[in-house]
């Protein structure tokens, strides 16, 4: 990472960061509630880069989002820059369909050894981002401050599922096998490419509060706070879209400035 101090800054990190627990649940709560996931780019039809200046300049010095291929790029490198043992994952989503259906490896996460544990971090899975690390080798729901999780496994795969009321939904597999950063590139580029990708179809941002999660999907904006019913309001048009990513998720809209044409066109 070029600028350890920067990112710790961007996200409102407390303390002087060690090779500890309490630094990685820090990093994994801060970063999503400081940083948005947005697909603003890919929507717009600009590139993605997954070069890790470009991330660091996007994310942290231009305060806009990304999605987990730049959040857990960005988390993992600055854990590796404090001194933890991070190898880098690729799940299938599955996410509103059967815990078991085939799906390619559109997800980027992070495996973090601690201490002789492993630990599950992703800074970047949308709406139900993960606000703490999982113990890989628990069993069990385990609690994060968002929520609860946990890991089961399917065939030679990891399943995390996320607890909604009384029942258990499926969100991504993966397995342990160690990536490369050309192993993220052809999923990154035809998530921003395929008219058939939800990312260039519609916009789609989320971020941690304390309280709940806010996302906007398309004009659907909605609030889950962490106990109550969801709030939901549609949005009336492209300069109601705006006004919300701007003062609520915090993101420099005018850097996109054909984004007003490309709402008022999927409308």
């Amino acid at each position: 990472m070029h600028d350890l101090a920067a990112y710790l800054r961007r996200i409102g990190f407390e303390g002087t960061p060690r090779v500890d627990l309490a630094t990685l649940q820090q990093l994994t709560l801060r970063q999503p509630m400081a940083i948005a996931f947005e697909n603003l780019d890919a929507f717009t039809g600009r590139a993605v880069s997954l070069v890790l200046a470009d991330v660091e300049n996007k994310l942290v010095e231009r305060h806009r989002g990304g999605w987990c291929f730049e959040h857990n790029l960005l988390l993992g490198e600055a854990l590796r820059e404090i001194g933890f043992e991070v190898t880098d994952l690729a799940g299938r989503v599955v996410l509103g369909r059967e815990p078991d259906a085939i799906a390619p490896r559109t997800h980027r996460l992070l495996k973090v050894r601690l201490d002789g544990m492993d630990w599950i971090a992703d800074a970047g899975f949308g709406g139900l981002t993960l606000t703490g690390v999982l113990d890989l080798h628990a069993e069990g729901a385990q609690h994060t401050p968002h929520g609860q999780f946990r890991l089961r496994p399917v065939g030679s795969e990891q399943l995390v599922e996320y607890r909604s009321g009384e029942t258990w939904l499926p969100m991504f597999r993966f397995d342990l096998l160690p990536q490369q950063m050309i192993d993220f590139e052809a999923a990154n580029f035809q998530l921003v490419h395929d008219p058939a990708s939800h990312f260039t179809r519609a916009v789609r941002v989320s971020r941690i509060e304390p309280a709940g999660r806010r996302l906007l999907r398309g004009f659907e904006f909605e609030f889950h706070p962490q106990a109550g019913e969801p709030q939901r309001e549609t949005l009336g048009g492209p300069d109601a879209v705006l006004a919300v990513l701007r003062g609520t998720f915090g993101i420099p809209v005018e850097e996109l400035p054909v984004l007003a044409a490309r709402l008022a066109a999927v409308r």
